[in-house]
């Protein structure tokens, strides 16, 4: 060992290869000038009849018969550290320190913030899932691996070096075996083995799965959380235009005081007199002043009724389908309906003779248009002007902008209606069939003019800026100059019809060259539509005309039902129309062919369509829905998912249908309205 010191150059180090003896209390240390540490300390016998015990210890468990070399250098090296001041104040302050002050001292704090940030409560901790799983990681991260040739085979596996794993070694009975039975039980093992962990990735599937649904339920509550923060937020926003449009009345009222208190001020001494000194009678103080002042002033206390400058976003994020709510609007068959904007003005016709205006936000009526002699047959709401055609042969045009609310006492209208009811003699069995009462609106201010040269009902029109164009059952459309408030054109469609007849030498009747028979209960012109001055018109003959507004001509016609058309919609490139032969027919307007057509069990009364659905009426009490991005048919309204055995009162046959970017709404013949999110 002294050798092996030696030869490693230890010895120049100037180390003792034997243990010193303690120094005594008595003895000075030349290293410290103040004597050993472990003197002066209280527990310093304790101290170094610790150590002694050390020693005895490890020398009966190193060898009975002494104590090796290395350890006696070991326990020098050990002894020598020990006498240092610095070590040996740590180790009594060591021993001072309470369990806290040790952690405090290990502990940095940023990380004693980062646990304290990290801190998750009970009630967190409770709602963390059971792992219920019942395979292990490790059969887990098995399974993920891809499936190799000879994985999973009992004896065919080796690592790296050609040397087979543990735990894969040939059995001695394999040994004995042929081969072709060793090779069938490796095949049996390896087809067990893929099977095992097929079965864990069955499993790990339906956790990925299950763990999706619950992602799935959590979003859709937050979805709805954030629905019903938007609802909200549009309800605020409808009440602060109300606000403003009350803040606008105010401002309007009061220039109208301060215009009547000028109109009231003392007049010039240069009034004109009579002999008497008294005014004249054609001077304006020909009144005493008191008497003048107590005439009051003409002014309006009403509201203008308001309309929405911004425009609600709700419906588009409701899911397809959805209601968003049900109005009775009238008691009898709506024979009309249209609305200007999602959540704006609507307004609806009825067999009950009344045209009503209502708020869709609101869901309330807010006037009624007074006028026609008849039911109104069809309507159209731009913006705020309303084209009303009644069965009374005249067309109608209103400006809702004029229309204002009136403040009216609840006990004079209840006590109006009690007077209606003593002079009429009829009272209503039940209440809900009783039509809803008239609006607090004042609507004598609506109405523009009335056209009045048809000598038929009108049963079809469509306006556009200046121009309006009108179908009527006198066999003609008109097109109307809406500046002038006259008739411009008069286009006849049995003229029409019989020169097309004498072009194509055709014998088939006086006006009709498809041979198919007229049914006398449709309308003759069922729907039309213009633009500019293109005019596409359907007729009770099924064909569907094009007409050039400037030469008055046809340009051309499409044939293909073989029943009335009853609705039609155009757009750049295609017309949409619907018939009484149960088709819906798209037309390519650049080729004049059919592009596509389905079919329904019911006649069609009525369609629309906007950037993505086409929507239709069909004798039915849902609207069909074909959404022509991905060519699905799907059903809408209050008929869907009602089995036989319900209740089908409340149910009616749907006889109109609107809509405008994704926003519904549908008339039925019982007179409800319902509006739905498609």
């Amino acid at each position: 060992m002294a050798s092996s010191h030696a030869r490693n150059g230890s010895p120049s180090r100037g180390r003792s290869t034997s243990p010193r003896p303690l120094r005594r209390r008595d003895q000075d240390d030349d290293s410290d000038g103040e004597g050993s540490l472990i003197d002066g300390l209280p527990d310093g016998r304790q101290l170094q009849a610790f150590g002694r015990k050390v020693t005895a210890t490890a020398g009966s468990l190193i060898g009975a018969e002494g104590v090796s070399q290395h350890y006696q250098n070991a326990l020098g090296e050990l002894h020598r550290e020990l006498r240092r001041p610095m070590l040996q104040r740590s180790v009594f302050s060591f021993a001072q320190t309470t369990p806290r002050e040790l952690v405090r001292s290990r502990i940095s704090v940023p990380e004693i913030q980062q646990r304290a940030l990290s801190y998750l409560s009970d009630d967190l901790l409770t709602n963390i899932p059971e792992d219920n799983n019942a395979y292990s990681l490790f059969q887990g991260f098995q399974a993920s691996l891809p499936d190799e040739d000879g994985v999973g085979q009992k004896h065919g596996r080796h690592n790296a070096r050609g040397q087979r794993l543990i735990g894969d070694a040939v059995d001695e009975e394999d040994a004995n075996l042929p081969p072709s039975m060793i090779k069938l039980k490796n095949q049996k093992h390896s087809m067990g083995h893929r099977l095992e962990m097929m079965g864990v990735r069955k499993h790990m599937c339906a956790a990925e799965i299950h763990e999706i649904d619950n992602k799935i339920a959590n979003l859709n509550t937050m979805r709805k959380i954030v629905l019903d923060r938007l609802a909200g937020l549009e309800m605020e926003e409808m009440e602060l235009e109300q606000d403003l449009l009350d803040v606008d009345n105010q401002i309007e009222d009061l220039q109208e005081e301060l215009d009547d208190a000028a109109a009231l001020a003392p007049k010039s001494p240069n009034t004109p007199t009579n002999n008497t000194g008294t005014p004249e009678a054609g001077s304006p103080e020909f009144m005493s002043e008191s008497i003048y002042q107590k005439i009051p002033s003409p002014k309006s206390k009403r509201k203008r009724v308001i309309h929405r400058k911004s425009m609600p976003i709700l419906h588009e994020h409701l899911e397809p389908g959805s209601k968003i709510k049900e109005i009775p609007a009238h008691v009898d068959t709506i024979t009309a309906l249209d609305f200007d904007a999602p959540w704006g003005t609507m307004v609806t016709a009825a067999l009950d003779d009344t045209v009503r205006v209502w708020d869709l936000n609101a869901g309330r009526c807010i006037g009624m248009l007074e006028g026609h002699l008849s039911s109104v047959r069809c309507l159209q709401v731009e913006d705020n002007i309303v084209a009303t055609g009644s069965m009374d042969a005249s067309i109608r045009l209103w400006d809702l902008s004029k229309a204002e609310y009136a403040p009216m006492d609840s006990n004079i209208h209840k006590k109006h209606a009690d007077e209606e009811e003593e002079d009429d003699g009829l009272t209503f069995e039940n209440s809900n069939d009783a039509p809803p009462p008239p609006p607090p609106t004042i609507m004598q201010d609506c109405p523009l003019f009335s056209l009045e040269s048809h000598v038929d009902e009108v049963t079809a029109l469509h306006f556009r800026g200046d121009t309006l164009v009108s179908g009527s059952s006198d066999k003609t459309l008109r097109q109307w100059d809406l500046v002038k408030g006259r008739c411009v054109q008069t286009l006849d469609v049995l003229w029409a019809a019989a020169q097309a007849n004498a072009t194509t030498n055709t014998s088939s009747g006086p006006w009709r060259q498809t041979g198919r028979a007229t049914d006398g209960t449709a309308d003759f012109v069922g729907a039309l539509q213009v633009f500019e001055a293109a005019l596409a018109c359907g007729t009770a003959d099924g064909m569907v005309r094009l007409w050039d507004l400037r030469s008055g001509q046809v340009h051309r016609s499409l044939v293909g039902h073989t029943g009335p058309v009853t609705a039609l919609q155009f757009d750049d490139v295609h017309l949409v129309t619907g018939s009484v032969d149960r088709s819906i027919r798209i037309w390519d307007l650049r080729t004049g062919s059919i592009f596509d057509a389905y079919a329904y069990d019911h006649p069609v009364t009525s369609l629309m369509f906007d950037t993505r659905r086409i929507v239709a009426a069909a004798g039915e009490d849902v609207v069909k829905v074909y959404d022509k991005t991905d060519g699905r048919h799907w059903a809408c309204g209050p008929g869907v998912g009602v089995a036989a055995d319900e209740d089908t009162s409340t149910v009616s046959t749907i006889e109109r249908v609107r809509i405008k970017d994704g926003y519904m709404i549908e008339g039925r013949k019982n007179g409800v309205v319902g509006i739905w999110s498609c």
